[in-house]
């Protein structure tokens, strides 16, 4: 019998993983919102985008937002209580889970990443309500039906479910590959499940340029897309009112509405 720890092998093989000579998205992202779990390869980069491009700033923490936004309307007006959020990022305040449960508290997520940092932090994104259950899968994007598969085991997949990818589609390069993967992952949904997308959109010079920028550094790339092609993750479903517009003017909580280079929506699987 061995005498080493399960837990803490696992652990160290994930820190292994960890590589903090570049750039990384989920810690460039969690810098912009005001985080902690960043290092100085993101923050250097950060300040760096910052100089060509300020709104990126916003289009991260507005993004969030966003999100928030959306599980709320799809809990109290459309009564979901299945979550199943790909690309999860690192934890910070407000994840999936806590408002979906903050407003339903029998509500069931499924966060789905497969970034060893990601991993590191996933047990932040695994409290719950009594009443509910949250659960992480360590899995990949480019494996639709290996990700259905492993969350099933915490969703009822013949019920309605609100799957969520934001700010993370733009990391798939080829467009039709990135159309293909979210076909396939609301066919394994039933009809009326929804799908939420925000993403980087190319609708400024500005953003172009950070986005250059960006991926140049050695980070994974990250493409910003058109509206039209953001449009077009929603073919086939019915689109929630007001569409595909601004994160920002989706159903704003206020009049400020301020402008950023990132759209989204919500749309219903018929």
């Amino acid at each position: 019998m061995s005498d080493r720890d399960p837990q803490a092998d696992a652990a160290e093989d994930i820190r292994a993983r960890i590589d903090t000579t570049t750039p990384h998205s989920a810690r460039f992202w969690n810098y912009f919102v005001g985080g902690k779990d960043n290092y100085e390869k993101d923050r250097e980069l950060g300040d760096h985008i910052k100089e060509i491009h300020p709104g990126l700033v916003d289009v991260a923490r507005l993004s969030r937002n966003f999100l928030g936004r959306a599980v709320r309307h799809l809990v109290t007006e459309q009564g979901i209580r299945q979550f199943l959020d790909i690309g999860t990022g690192l934890p910070t305040a407000d994840n999936t889970h806590e408002v979906a449960q903050r407003a339903a508290p029998d509500s069931r997520i499924v966060y789905v990443d497969n970034d060893p940092l990601v991993l590191a932090h996933a047990r932040a994104l695994l409290t719950s309500t009594p009443e509910g259950e949250t659960a992480y899968i360590d899995a990949d994007l480019y494996d639709p039906e290996a990700i259905l598969r492993a969350a099933s085991a915490t969703l009822d997949l013949s019920r309605p479910v609100a799957l969520m990818i934001l700010n993370t589609l733009g990391h798939v390069g080829d467009y039709a590959q990135g159309r293909d993967l979210v076909s396939r992952l609301m066919a394994g949904l039933p009809s009326g499940s929804y799908l939420v997308i925000s993403d980087s959109t190319a609708t400024s010079d500005g953003m172009i340029a950070a986005s250059n920028a960006y991926n140049k550094s050695g980070a994974i790339p990250y493409h910003v897309r058109s509206v039209e092609e953001i449009t077009g993750f929603f073919d086939g479903l019915d689109l929630v009112d007001p569409g595909v517009a601004q994160v920002t003017r989706w159903r704003p909580d206020s009049e400020d509405a301020t402008p950023v280079d990132a759209y989204g929506a919500v749309a219903r699987k018929p």
